[in-house]
């Protein structure tokens, strides 16, 4: 699962990959349309999906990689919920996915998000386990 090129733009719905890196912002590809547009780094803050990380009870966190990958393990049997559920609800399948969360450091806000792009990510096929990865490594 490759996240290094995916980031979340303040201020711009969704998901977008990185086309362009120039020095004053970045240019930004919309994965469902194709179309690329500038995101001055003055009105935007830019955040790599491969920077996020989930705390956990131990006191330490995980990446969003493992998280997504341990929810597309458990898609067919423990399908997402609706973002907007109650958060009585998110917390019980967030907790189902990750059972090692910190649930007073992950607030409800966050699960949603993180459903959200796994929603969208998932429905763009750029989620793939890792033995998939390794299968495409191994055909080039």
């Amino acid at each position: 699962m490759k996240l290094d090129q995916l980031v979340a733009v303040s201020g711009m719905q969704g998901i977008y990959r990185i086309a362009a890196n120039r020095n004053n912002g970045l240019i930004v590809e919309d994965l469902s349309t194709g179309k690329k547009r500038f995101a001055s780094a003055r009105k935007h803050q830019f955040t790599p999906l491969e920077s996020i990380a989930i705390f956990t009870d131990d006191g330490d966190s995980i990446e969003l990689k493992y998280v997504f990958r341990n929810m597309l393990q458990q898609f067919e049997d423990n399908p997402p919920v609706d973002p907007n559920a109650q958060p009585d609800v998110l917390h019980e399948y967030f907790a189902e996915v990750l059972p090692t969360y910190d649930r007073d450091r992950v607030f409800t806000g966050d699960i949603k998000k993180i459903i959200k792009w796994f929603n969208y990510l998932n429905e763009q096929g750029i989620l793939q386990t890792e033995e998939d990865d390794q299968d495409h490594s191994e055909e080039e």
